[in-house]
């Protein structure tokens, strides 16, 4: 009953605990992935080269999406590229997705070529969006949130459905959950049946790897950019970037993505307001962060409701 004590003293609001990332409107092919629904992953988008689709990518803010820095050629033309939102379906998608233009592409200035450091990108979009139910961001962690080994995360994007086989007609997105892979033993599996000509690839410290060390699942070429999200505390978080792998959904070939925690600091530079949420595991609270000092709320005001009828009803 400890909770109820500490719960007296708070007035329950039920704006209070709401924040608008990381929600999804409806509850309940990668390589072995399954259809979404619509509005399942509302911060999917897809990143479109005069008018085909490149990339996948994330919506972070109203005027923000972050997807991956090899999506673009070095000094490439704004103009050319454009950005979906809202749609589950590639193709006789109408309902509910929006076609936005973009006007500033920001690859980070570590990125040097395929399965280096700093494949990340923002980009923004050429106006504010205005939120629906099926355009929403998905929430950023800070800098400090751990996604341990083992724990279960999903991937969503357009891409292959196996090496060199396209997503069918009309082409629904997919989605696929894998279990996060500890660094050290990603990194020995990739050292595992290397190929005398094969160039060796480091998983460096701003990377991840999710998925399966027998294959057969995995993400795939037109996935890139894409995010892989986790869910703590009901809210969802971009745990990483789609970034490279060796084939798809080969054995001991695990995807590897961007750490999107290996970031906070320079997108909060190039997106001052934006906020980060900093979970603290174990408890059922999370915080704001903007310039670090943030404001600490209890995440459900239901929560609040139910510890205050509880103490009414023992008083």
């Amino acid at each position: 009953m400890e909770i109820i004590t500490m719960l007296v003293p708070v007035q329950v609001s039920f704006h209070f605990a709401q924040t608008v990332c990381g929600r999804q409107v409806v509850l309940n092919r990668n390589v072995g992935g399954e259809d979404s629904e619509e509005g399942e992953w509302p911060w999917q988008v897809s990143v479109r080269k005069l008018g085909e689709h490149i990339c996948g990518g994330a919506l972070i803010d109203h005027d923000w999406i972050v997807t991956a820095a090899h999506c673009f050629s070095q000094g490439s033309d704004p103009s050319q590229y454009s950005i979906m939102l809202g749609a589950n379906k590639l193709e006789k998608s109408w309902n509910h997705r929006e076609t936005v233009g973009v006007r500033e592409i920001i690859p980070n200035p570590r990125y040097a070529g395929e399965a280096t450091s700093g494949d990340i990108a923002l980009v923004q979009l050429a106006h504010p969006l205005r939120f629906t139910n099926y355009i929403l961001p998905i929430c950023l962690p800070t800098a400090n949130v751990e996604f341990p080994p083992g724990m279960k995360c999903w991937v969503t994007g357009w891409g292959d459905i196996s090496e060199g086989q396209d997503l069918p007609a009309p082409k629904r997105l997919q989605k696929l959950q894998v279990p996060i892979i500890d660094i050290h033993t990603c990194r020995r599996l990739y050292n595992i049946d290397m190929g005398p000509s094969l160039p060796r690839k480091r998983i460096q410290n701003d990377m991840m790897c999710a998925g399966y060390a027998e294959g057969m699942k995995d993400t795939c070429k037109g996935d890139s950019g894409g995010p892989l999200m986790c869910k703590m505390n009901q809210q969802w978080l971009l745990a990483g970037i789609v970034s490279w792998g060796e084939g798809c959904a080969e054995r001991n070939r695990p995807g590897v993505y961007i750490r999107l925690t290996s970031y906070q600091h320079w997108i909060h530079r190039i997106i001052p307001s934006l906020e980060f949420i900093q979970v603290r595991r174990g408890y059922n609270t999370v915080k704001n962060q903007t310039d670090g000092r943030g404001q600490t709320f209890f995440y459900t005001a239901e929560l609040l409701l139910l510890a205050w009828t509880l103490y009414l009803a023992l008083v």
